[in-house]
This record gives C-alpha cells, sequence and structure tokens, in this order.
C-alpha cells in the first residue's frame, strides 16, 4: 500500500549498480529504510531524493517489511549547506544524531522540525552555536535534557569553576563536588543554548560539544562521530 509523508534523509548507501538505500525520519512514522531504484542513473528524476539533507514529501510502497520510494516533492535540499565544508559536517552532525535518537514507528514529528529548523539556522548562522541549540533539543527530545542554572545541589549561583554531573545532566559547584570538571565558557555556552542569559565564544562552543557528545554516550550508550569530525574544521 502506498502512502505519504513528510521526510528528512538521514543517510544513504548505494544498492546494486544503480539503487540507493535511504534512511528517512518521517513526521508520523519515526525512522524507515527505503530503495530508491535508478537513482544513480544520468537524469533519473528521484535523484535529488537521495542527496544529502533532502527534506521533502515522499511517496512510499509499502510491501511487507519493505519501502520503496516511488515520488517525492521538495520542500527544501539545503544546497547551500553543500558548498561550506564546516557547514556540511555541522549538517552531518544533525543527522547523525537523529538517526541515533529516533526510533522506527515512533512520533517523530517534533524531531524532524527540530532537525529541520537546525539545517536553515546552520546554512545562516554560526554552524557551532546552531549545532549546540539542536543537540540540546534532540537530548531533551529522547528524554536526556541538559540542565545549566544554578548548583543543581545547593542552589549557588555558578561562576569560575565548576562540574558536571553525567548522571543528570546537570552542572554542580566546585563545592558540591559532584562529576567531571567543567568549564565556565561551556557552562554560558549552554545557558545561551536553552534560552537562558549566557554568552557566546569560540572556545566556549567547541567544549560545548565536547561535552554534549559525552554526555550522549553516557546516557544512550551512542557516539556523535560526526561531532569529532566537525570540531577538527573549527
Amino acid at each position: 500500500m502506498d502512502f505519504k509523508t513528510d521526510a528528512l534523509l538521514l543517510r544513504a548507501c548505494d544498492y546494486g549498480e544503480n539503487d540507493k538505500i535511504v534512511t528517512l525520519l518521517t513526521s508520523d512514522r519515526g525512522k524507515l529504510t527505503a530503495g530508491v531504484k535508478g537513482v544513480k542513473k544520468a537524469g533519473a528524476k528521484l535523484r535529488f531524493a537521495a542527496q544529502p539533507f533532502c527534506f521533502a514529501e515522499y511517496v512510499l510502497a509499502g510491501r511487507g517489511e519493505r519501502n520503496t520510494v516511488v515520488s517525492a516533492s521538495l520542500h527544501d535540499g539545503f544546497y547551500s549547506l553543500r558548498e561550506d565544508v564546516s557547514k556540511y559536517y555541522a549538517a552531518a552532525c544533525v543527522c547523525e544524531a537523529c538517526d541515533r535518537l529516533s526510533y522506527e514507528a515512533a512520533e517523530s514529528g517534533y524531531f524532524l522540525l527540530a532537525a529541520v529548523d537546525a539545517l536553515r539556522r546552520i546554512g545562516e548562522d554560526d554552524p557551532a552555536f546552531a549545532l549546540v541549540v539542536f543537540l540540546c533539543k534532540a537530548l531533551e527530545l529522547a528524554g536526556y535534557p541538559v540542565r545549566a542554572e544554578n548548583c543543581a545541589l545547593c542552589g549557588k549561583p555558578l561562576s569560575g569553576r565548576m562540574r558536571f554531573d553525567f548522571s543528570s545532566g546537570a552542572f554542580c559547584c566546585e563545592d558540591c563536588g559532584v562529576g567531571a570538571a567543567a568549564s565556565e565558557s561551556t557552562y554560558l555556552t549552554l545557558r545561551a543554548a536553552l534560552g537562558l542569559n549566557g554568552a557566546l565564544s569560540e572556545d566556549g562552543a567547541r567544549r560545548t560539544l565536547r561535552l554534549l557528545r559525552a554526555y550522549l554516550n553516557a546516557q544512550a550508550d551512542t557516539d556523535l562521530p560526526a561531532v569529532g569530525e566537525f570540531l577538527t574544521l573549527i
């Protein structure tokens, strides 16, 4: 039976001589895999539907557990992201995070909206900070929110030396002594990303991305290698 869904392409791999297998994040069916036939041929009309960061309305034919892309109507191809290597890798981090944190047959509308908004922000603004904002949102949607208020234990305002507790996703003061050492620039960057009073810095963005990658690893036992690749570029 054919069905229609808005979806963002997360990854694609070659299959046979002319086909591709794509992983899509859909608004109503979670993450799913589908084949796109003949898409590697010159002039293939669905070539765009198997390209990185394609956001489109896909029509798929479902046969048992197999899905095949029948047609697609493009919403946004985010082509500008392919013209800047740092923005390309930041966008790849978004797709990788969606792939790690989304599931089949799960409601993913908010996840899809957050990812599409992140790709637009990466194309228009500072890619590192846009990626921090997205990862904070993705972690929250996945059930692993990050908090950057006062000390989570004693309530004291934070500055200077502090700690981040990877079990709770919250900052603590040095006196409470819970968690790993964290920099003030990381704390301030996270506050800005979460819509609190904060301050941005290049060093803070790097440190924050490393912390968020480690936090995801601690909470969900999964990694984001693309974040490491992105950090080598900024």
